[in-house]
């Protein structure tokens, strides 16, 4: 079995072959091959390499299908016995991909 473990925006990813995968918002054209070189892992059918944190001569290569955008988080901030309240919502943007 094939995989890896990658860094992508502050999160890690187990990352296989021919799967696809929501990642945080990378600002591309949609159709455009991205790399990802912040490798942590590498299992290639047994053999194993780890990196010190990355490995340096290993990349992964992807491609961006669509922006996504999530579902909206409330967020509500209050002030106690000061009548102030706040409400907000957005929505996570993500991409979908596929290495």
């Amino acid at each position: 079995m094939k995989y890896a473990i990658i860094e992508v925006s502050g999160k890690q990813f187990w990352i296989e072959v021919g799967k696809y995968y929501d990642l945080n918002r990378i600002t591309t054209n949609l159709g455009k091959e991205i790399i990802l070189n912040r490798v942590l892992l590498l299992n290639n059918e047994g053999e194993v390499l780890i990196g010190k944190p990355y490995l340096s001569d290993v990349s992964i290569q992807g491609k961006v299908l669509e922006h996504l955008r999530g579902r909206k988080t409330i967020v509500y901030k209050m002030k106690p016995k000061k009548k102030t309240r706040k409400k907000t919502r957005s929505p996570s943007r993500t991409n979908k991909n596929f290495d």
